[in-house]
């Protein structure tokens, strides 16, 4: 099984329309695609709306997409653009450990998989992981900062980091790393569809 990991520094910067571009540019692979969402600071685990009753029955809620359902929702997404299976775990901030036996088990039953998270990678270790940047959003999670060094791949809007505007991130994190670009409305670009399906190949073969 390959293993594809998708992160990014903050929200709202295209890591949900790169996992849908890779699902729909490479169907072969037969995804199954995973939207991690941890909340908290008042927002329910369960439905992620607003609330104050984080209850141990909110710790982790598991949901899978079905055919015909709202394709608007980020897993939504993933099953509109192919995926075989799209399920969205939810944790309270700091408690994805707990999700994780149900994760380990959804993943033994995937031909293949797609996570979009940067904390997963605490618990597993992909054969890709890439990075969505935007430089010109200062917003940077410390999940992001921990792990960007272990990116394969970043990839930016048209390819370009220039002068970020983060504090206290450096680029060094990912020097020598492959920048890749997006091309919004085209997050995934053949380029991007060769680079995931060359190392892919690598890691099937064992290189």
């Amino acid at each position: 099984m390959a293993l594809v990991v998708v992160g990014g520094h903050t929200r709202n910067i295209g890591k949900t329309s790169v996992v849908a571009g890779l699902i729909a540019a490479l169907p072969e692979m037969r995804w199954t695609a995973f939207k991690i969402t941890q909340f908290g600071h008042g927002m329910c685990s369960a439905n992620g709306e607003p609330c104050d009753c984080e209850t141990a029955e909110h710790t982790i809620a598991v949901s899978e997409e079905r055919p015909g359902g709202d394709s608007s929702t980020d897993s939504g997404r993933y099953l509109a653009a192919g995926a075989v299976r799209s399920l969205w775990v939810r944790t309270r901030q700091g408690d994805l450990a707990e999700a994780m036996p149900r994760i380990r088990k959804e993943l033994g039953r995937a031909e293949n998989a797609v996570i979009e998270s940067n904390s997963i990678l605490r618990f597993l270790q992909p054969d890709l992981y890439l990075s969505v940047l935007d430089p010109g959003v200062a917003d940077f999670k410390e999940s992001a900062r921990r792990y960007l060094d272990r990116a394969d791949a970043v990839l930016v809007a048209e390819g370009e980091l220039g002068r970020p505007e983060w504090k206290g991130v450096s680029l060094k994190l990912v020097a020598g790393t492959p920048v890749l670009a997006m091309r919004p409305p085209v997050y995934v670009t053949e380029e991007v569809v060769a680079f995931v399906a060359k190392r892919l190949r690598k890691s099937r073969n064992g290189e």
